[in-house]
Parts: structure tokens; C-alpha cells; sequence
């Protein structure tokens, strides 16, 4: 899953958003949690754009904002499938810019809140994005696609975030690729190696709007299981 995750203004991040066609630097934010208002770059009229989003999907159908489902994830083995999802899946797809993610081990005496990060890149979400109006009133929001981890993240949890490398956004973006030609793109995988180091659980109240404190050295998960795992 995915429920905590940071921006950081640096050059990793600058080449992400340039790479999907968007002139534009992001501002650092630390401990973005769901129903914030998060960047989100997407395709309008033919053009790509960033527009700030609801991090907490808001369906065109339904009655309006509420946080009774947990709809800032959203579960790759039923995009296809669900009401909620199945229409910005075929039509609204995005990607929202990210410097790492927070994600928490459970422990015995509690649960460990980990960093993850990609040492050498930017990560980027695969999304889902959908617009709610009603009179004068416009909601424009987003999810995250989430998936089974890959077996060397499961010690730490046993789902993670949809990342795509840069040719998987390419083709995530586009509306003309028709929804059996991206379901590849929803298997679990990783788009590179992560670093992973853990943290103070700080983190766990929302308005630390703080960097996270390490507590522990980083290790590394490489993208492929080595042979004989």
C-alpha cells in the first residue's frame, strides 16, 4: 500500500518531471498523507499536464468527498473491474512525481515505519484520476495504484505502490493504449533498485510535516530475486 510519501525539490525529481513533458519544479514536501492536495500529471485534450489533485479518489458518480471507503489506493487485481476505478483505468491515467514513500513494517511490539527511495531516480506512481462536479463545485481527484510486493519487499509489507520506469509511463499515459495492453504494467515489479532505511515513527502523525529521522543503516532491495531465492 501506499499512504505516506514525500517530494523533494532536487535534480532526481527535475528530470522525472521533464522526462513526462512538463516544465515545471516541485515544491518539497514532507509527510504528504491522503485527502492532501497532491501534483498529478496526466494527459488533457492532448496535452500533458500537472493539476493539483485530492490524494483520496472522489467518483464522478457518487454523492461527493467522504472518507468511508478507503479510495486513496487502488488495488491493481481490480482496476479493470471495480465502478469505483474501471473508467479513470481505461480513460484517466496519471502519474504522480515522488522522492520516496513511507511504508510500515509490523513487529511484535508495534510497527516500524521504513523509508524507500530509488537511489538513483525519482519514483512514479502509477494513478487514476476521475472529476467530481456538482453545481459550481469541482473536485479533482486521484489514487494510487498498489499491487502484491515483489518477494524481496515483503518483509517489509506485503503490498507496495505501482512504480514505472520511464518507458512504463510513456505508455501508462496513453489513452490510445487500450486496457489489455497496459495490464502487464500492473504485475508486481520494481523499476530499479530501492533503498530502504528505517525511521523514526514520528512519522506516523501527519502534521510532522518534517523530514523523516533514520534510526538504522539503508539497505539495499535490488529489482530481480537472485538466483536460487
Amino acid at each position: 500500500m501506499c499512504g505516506r510519501y514525500n517530494i523533494i525539490d532536487d535534480s532526481l525529481t527535475q528530470v522525472l518531471v521533464i522526462q513526462l513533458g512538463i516544465d515545471l519544479r516541485l515544491p518539497t514536501r514532507f509527510n504528504i498523507a491522503p485527502t492532501e492536495q497532491v501534483p498529478v500529471i496526466h494527459e488533457a485534450d492532448g496535452q500533458r499536464q500537472c493539476r493539483q489533485m485530492r490524494w483520496w479518489l472522489v467518483p464522478s458518480w457518487s454523492d461527493g468527498p467522504g472518507t468511508k471507503y478507503a479510495m486513496f489506493n487502488a488495488r491493481a487485481e481490480s482496476v479493470a473491474t471495480s465502478p469505483a476505478f474501471r473508467g479513470p483505468f481505461r480513460r484517466q491515467r496519471a502519474i504522480l512525481p515522488a522522492s520516496n514513500f513511507i511504508e510500515w513494517q509490523p513487529q511484535d511490539n508495534g510497527k516500524q515505519a521504513w523509508q524507500i527511495a530509488r537511489p538513483d531516480a525519482a519514483i512514479a506512481f502509477a494513478g487514476l484520476w476521475d472529476c467530481w462536479q456538482r453545481d459550481d463545485q469541482v473536485i479533482y481527484s486521484c489514487t494510487i495504484v498498489t499491487t502484491d510486493a515483489v518477494p524481496q519487499f515483503r518483509h517489509i509489507h506485503k503490498r507496495m505502490p505501482l512504480m514505472l520506469d520511464s518507458a512504463a509511463c510513456e505508455q501508462w499515459l496513453d489513452h490510445n493504449q487500450p486496457a489489455s495492453a497496459i495490464a502487464p504494467l500492473l504485475q508486481p515489479h520494481l523499476p530499479g533498485p530501492l533503498a530502504v532505511t528505517p525511521v523514526s515513527n514520528t512519522i506516523n502523525n501527519a502534521r510532522h510535516k518534517i523530514p523523516a529521522t533514520a534510526t538504522g543503516p539503508s539497505e539495499t532491495i535490488e529489482a530481480h530475486q537472485p538466483d536460487g531465492d
